[in-house]
């Protein structure tokens, strides 16, 4: 269904387009947040058009066809928008490295987080360059300030577990020992 939606969001945003303006659209903005290829964002325009959330607007040489949102289509948007409760539940691999951090020896932890630092430094540094580029009235700016709240969040996270580690090395500790008071 996300998937959908976010072509719905495409759409709405940007007006008519191809699919393949709607896949660049999507590598240069939405997939920060969502991963989609050509080769799903195809099949689904067929099925939204199918049924009835866009029309082909225009057809052109090769087959390329100019998709553009109905009625129906915004109305689910809309609704999507309005009354889905987003899942709150991530597959994070960084989430898990963290879970599993106990298993490793305590210098093998700090290489591994130092590791994870440098991949969130990298990308809070590359959506500053987006932010830069497209400034603050930018379709996607608040997905790109979450992005930006959330990669710093977990760059201090990574510095404060750090410091717990090489704090405790050989004693226990509690979940929230490195939370200020």
């Amino acid at each position: 269904m996300s998937l959908r939606i976010a072509l719905l969001g495409l759409l709405r945003a940007s007006g008519p387009s191809s699919g393949y303006d709607l896949a660049k659209s999507f590598e240069s903005t939405l997939n920060y947040v969502w991963q989609a290829g050509h080769s799903q964002i195809y099949p689904e325009l067929v099925k939204m058009a199918a049924d009835g959330l866009v029309t082909v607007e225009a057809e052109g040489a090769r087959g390329r066809k100019v998709y553009a949102i109905t009625q129906e289509g915004s109305a689910q948007l809309r609704g999507w928008l309005l009354e889905q409760t987003p899942s709150l539940t991530v597959r994070s691999e960084s989430a898990l490295q963290a879970f599993l951090l106990p298993v490793l020896d305590p210098a093998d932890a700090v290489a591994a987080l130092e590791r994870l630092r440098e991949r969130y430094v990298e990308k809070v540094a590359m959506l500053e360059t987006l932010c830069d580029q497209h400034g603050s009235k930018a379709f996607g700016r608040y997905a790109l300030d979450h992005g930006l709240r959330h990669a710093r969040t977990t760059i201090e996270w990574v510095d404060d577990t750090i410091a717990t580690i090489s704090r405790d090395i050989g004693h226990g500790g509690s979940c929230d020992e490195n939370v200020a008071d």
